[in-house]
């Protein structure tokens, strides 16, 4: 569903001035969002899920470990498919403080296509490189939104995403390097055109919720504090939105509509769209290709 189709119908929880931020910037942030209940079913349910990885010694299809990780001291890039480890992260999926908010940026019928939990452990060792979310999962439209929920909060220092202010209707980048890696960021150069005033990042308490349209070009710098910055990323589409690669997360649940009912005919935006190589069998979580790109880089200086 594109966007003025969307705006034909009544917000349920942004107010319209809300909704109107979101498709004006790209991306909209409310503060201490998620009621406290939710909060701590999230952090009980995410202490469960990092109590598993301690017995993982390298990254796997669940776990992306951060270096210096260990069964001492669990240190987490991501956790893969959380809905999927865990039933309250599914509760929470489907649960009207969710879909609601969905529904009003991407039409009153909604699909789940992905979830993510974004540890970003303490004391940091990288952050993630600008970047766009669409290339690496593309659809028939621009109507995903990531739905991100700071379980803990997060801090100036913790490496809170920052995000591109009307990037969204800017040219959607290409991620691969010039060797035809895709290393899931913009190239360097593509971004020095990037000024302070148009980057905001999104900072605050616990609960706190970003919505980010899917063309919205954004990254964040390491954590330099002694505390994680859990960061629940939920993708959610328009019903007659639809991928078209393989994914590169995958999941029982993906596709599934979790509010209102499926579509009978896709929605086309016919603005073109990079597409990831094949995923089937080859996928690694972003940061390996950043670290490997670093490296290359310092071995030829």
């Amino acid at each position: 569903m594109k966007p003025d189709q969307v705006l034909q119908h009544r917000p349920i929880v942004l107010s319209e001035a809300q909704r109107a931020e979101y498709f004006e910037k790209g991306y909209l942030v409310l503060p201490d969002y998620v009621p406290s209940p939710w909060l701590a079913r999230l952090r009980a349910a995410m202490a469960e899920t990092i109590e598993l990885s301690r017995s993982v010694t390298q990254s796997d299809a669940v776990f992306v470990l951060e270096e210096g990780h260990s069964a001492e001291n669990p240190r987490l890039h991501r956790v893969t498919c959380p809905q999927d480890r865990h039933p309250a992260f599914w509760d929470f999926t489907v649960d009207p403080v969710m879909i609601d908010l969905a529904a009003d940026v991407v039409g009153p019928d909604v699909k789940f296509h992905h979830s993510k939990l974004n540890v970003k452990s303490g004391d940091g060792n990288r952050g993630f490189k600008w970047h766009q979310d669409i290339q690496g999962w593309p659809h028939t439209d621009y109507s995903p939104v990531t739905i991100g929920v700071y379980i803990d909060g997060c801090d100036k220092d913790q490496g809170p995403l920052a995000c591109v202010r009307g990037s969204h209707e800017g040219p959607l980048y290409s991620m691969y390097d010039a060797r035809g890696t895709f290393v899931v960021h913009v190239p360097d150069e593509d971004m020095r055109f990037l000024e302070t005033a148009v980057i905001e990042e999104a900072a605050g308490g616990p609960g706190t919720t970003l919505l980010l349209n899917c063309r919205t070009v954004h990254g964040s710098a390491i954590n330099r504090s002694t505390k994680a910055r859990p960061l629940l990323l939920t993708v959610y589409s328009s019903a007659d939105s639809f991928p078209y690669t393989s994914p590169s997360i995958i999941s029982p649940r993906m596709g599934d509509i979790v509010r209102g009912k499926p579509a009978r005919f896709a929605s086309f935006d016919t603005r073109p769209c990079e597409v990831p190589p094949d995923w089937r069998g080859s996928y690694r979580a972003p940061w390996t290709y950043q670290k490997e790109e670093e490296e290359q880089a310092a071995a030829a200086d």
